[in-house]
C-alpha cells in the first residue's frame, strides 16, 4: 500500500503521524506536529518572506504560472499526481476532479494572473515600490511578514487560489489544509519549491486535525495576516483566539441561488446550464446553486422548466458522475426527497424527479421562500410571479448570500442586478460562468489581493 505524505514542511524536521484518509490503494499519512514544529514552520517562512519580498513581482508571477502549466499538462507527473489522490480523499468522480483542476490551473497561468493584477492596483508596481497616487503623494503596498492560511476542503484548488494570492503580493504563507482536500496545496508547495529554491521556505503546508489549540497557538502568534476559510463556529473559535493586533479575513458559508426571466424559461440551453452549475462541484462550492426561481408566465411554465433541468442532470451524470455521499448526506437527501412527497400527498402541487443512487434531485416547490438545499445536487425550482418579487424571499439569508446568475433580457437583468446588489449579493452573473468566478471577482465582497497589503502613503 501505498502512502502520500500530506505536508511539504521544508527545514522542519517531522515524522509521519496518522491517515488523514484512505485513498483506494493507498494513505494519506498526516505528520506528527508539536507546537514546536508549527513555530519553527513560522520562523522559517517569515524569514523566507525577506527572500521572496526582494524577488521581482514577474519573477513570481512566472514561478506560479510555471506550476500551473504543470497542473495543466497531461504527460506530467504532478498532474498525475494529483489525479490520482483528488478522487479518492475528495470523492469526486475522476472526471469531475479534472475538470476542476483545470479550470483552477488556468486561473493561476501568467495571463490571469496579470488580469488579476491590474484589476487589483492601478500600478501593479505598487507592490515593489512607491508610485504616484495623487497630486503630491506616492503610495506603496506592503505585504503581511507571515500569512497563515487556514482552509476548508469542499472544492479543490481554492487552497491553492488563497496560496497564490499571498505569493503575487509577496507574501510568506504558513497553511494548514483541511481533511476534505490536503492534496492541491501541498503539490502547489512542492512544485514552487521546485521551481524556485531559494524561496522552498516561504510555503509552509500542512494538515493537521482543524480546532487544535495547541498546534494553532503559535501560527496566530506569529502571523500578521489570518485567511480563514471554514463554518460559522470554526471561524467563531479562530477569531476569538487570534490576537488582537491579527487581522482576520473570513470566507464563512455562502448560498448562491439564480432567477429565470419568464422570457428565457422556454430556452433549452437556460435548463442545461443551470443543470450544469447545480452538477459542477457536486454542489459544493459557494458558487453553487441552491434552488432556482423561474418566472411565471412564458412560453414554459416553471413545472416543465423544472423537468427540463431534470432530464440534463441525467443528461450530465454520464459525463460527470455524482461523487460519493457520506451516510449523513445521504441521509439529507433522502429526507428532503420524502418530504416533498408527503406534501404531495397532503395535496400541494409539487413535483420530484430523481436519480437513480441518488444520483441527483430536482424537486418542484410552489412555496416561494427562499429554502437552502442539503446539497450532494439536490436543487429546488420554484415558481415567482414577478423575478423582482424574490427580494421579499430572501429572508434571513440575505446575510450569506453571495452569487446570483440571472438570465433575463438585458433591460430587465440591469434592473435585477441593482436589486440584488441592494439585497446582500456580491457576485451577479450568468448561469453559464456561475460555477468559475474570474481571478479578479471581489470575493465575497472584497478585493482579493487588496484585502492582503498595508497601504503606506509617502506625501512630497
Amino acid at each position: 500500500m501505498s502512502r502520500w505524505l500530506a505536508w511539504h514542511l521544508p527545514g522542519v524536521p517531522v515524522r509521519a503521524g496518522a491517515p488523514v484518509a484512505g485513498a483506494g490503494d493507498g494513505t494519506v499519512v498526516a505528520p506528527a506536529l508539536s507546537p514546536e514544529d508549527v513555530a519553527r514552520a513560522a520562523e522559517l517562512a517569515r524569514a523566507a518572506g525577506a527572500r521572496l519580498r526582494a524577488t521581482p513581482l514577474d519573477d513570481v508571477s512566472a514561478a506560479i504560472d510555471h506550476v500551473a502549466r504543470r497542473f495543466l499538462d497531461p504527460a506530467d507527473p504532478l498532474r498525475r499526481e494529483a489525479l490520482q489522490w483528488l478522487p479518492a480523499v475528495t470523492g469526486y468522480d475522476p472526471a469531475m476532479a479534472a475538470l476542476v483542476l483545470d479550470r483552477m490551473a488556468a486561473d493561476w497561468t501568467e495571463p490571469a494572473l496579470r488580469r488579476l493584477l491590474r484589476a487589483e492596483f492601478r500600478d501593479p508596481r505598487a507592490l515593489e515600490r512607491f508610485v504616484a497616487h495623487a497630486p503630491g503623494q506616492r503610495a506603496r503596498a506592503i505585504p503581511p511578514r507571515l500569512v497563515f492560511h487556514v482552509l476548508a476542503g469542499n472544492v479543490p484548488g481554492v487552497g491553492v487560489t488563497s496560496l497564490v494570492r499571498g505569493l503575487l503580493v509577496r507574501a510568506p504563507a504558513l497553511c494548514k489544509t483541511a481533511r476534505g482536500e490536503p492534496v492541491l496545496p501541498v503539490l502547489f508547495a512542492r512544485a514552487f519549491a521546485d521551481c524556485r529554491p531559494a524561496l522552498a521556505e516561504a510555503l509552509q503546508v500542512a494538515w493537521w486535525p482543524g480546532g487544535d489549540h495547541g498546534l494553532e497557538a503559535p501560527a496566530l502568534a506569529a502571523a500578521d495576516l489570518v485567511i480563514h476559510y471554514g463554518d460559522a463556529p470554526a471561524i467563531a473559535d479562530l477569531r476569538g483566539r487570534a490576537p488582537a493586533t491579527v487581522r482576520v479575513v473570513e470566507h464563512g458559508p455562502r448560498i448562491s441561488f439564480g432567477v429565470i426571466a419568464r422570457e428565457h424559461a422556454h430556452r433549452r440551453a437556460v435548463a442545461a446550464a443551470a443543470a450544469r452549475a447545480t452538477a459542477l462541484f457536486d454542489q459544493q462550492g459557494c458558487v453553487s446553486p441552491h434552488l432556482f426561481y423561474v418566472e411565471e408566465g412564458g412560453r414554459v411554465e416553471p413545472r416543465t422548466f423544472a423537468a427540463r433541468v431534470a432530464a440534463q442532470l441525467e443528461a450530465i451524470g454520464t459525463e460527470l458522475p455524482r461523487g460519493q455521499l457520506s451516510i449523513a448526506e445521504a441521509a439529507a437527501v433522502q429526507q428532503l426527497r420524502a418530504a416533498v412527497e408527503f406534501r404531495a400527498i397532503a395535496g400541494q402541487q409539487t413535483g420530484l424527479w430523481t436519480g437513480g443512487n441518488l444520483a441527483w434531485t430536482v424537486a418542484f416547490d410552489p412555496d416561494p421562500a427562499f429554502a437552502a438545499s442539503c446539497l450532494g445536487r439536490f436543487l429546488r425550482i420554484k415558481p415567482i410571479a414577478r423575478l423582482e418579487d424574490v427580494l421579499g424571499e430572501l429572508g434571513s439569508y440575505r446575510a450569506a448570500l453571495q452569487t446570483v446568475a440571472v438570465s433575463a433580457p438585458p433591460a430587465r437583468a440591469a434592473g435585477l442586478a441593482e436589486a440584488f446588489a441592494g439585497a446582500g449579493c456580491t457576485r451577479i452573473t450568468s448561469l453559464a460562468a456561475m460555477p468559475f468566478p474570474p481571478p479578479s471577482w471581489h470575493h465575497d465582497g472584497r478585493g482579493p489581493l487588496r484585502e492582503l497589503v498595508r497601504w503606506v502613503d509617502w506625501e512630497r
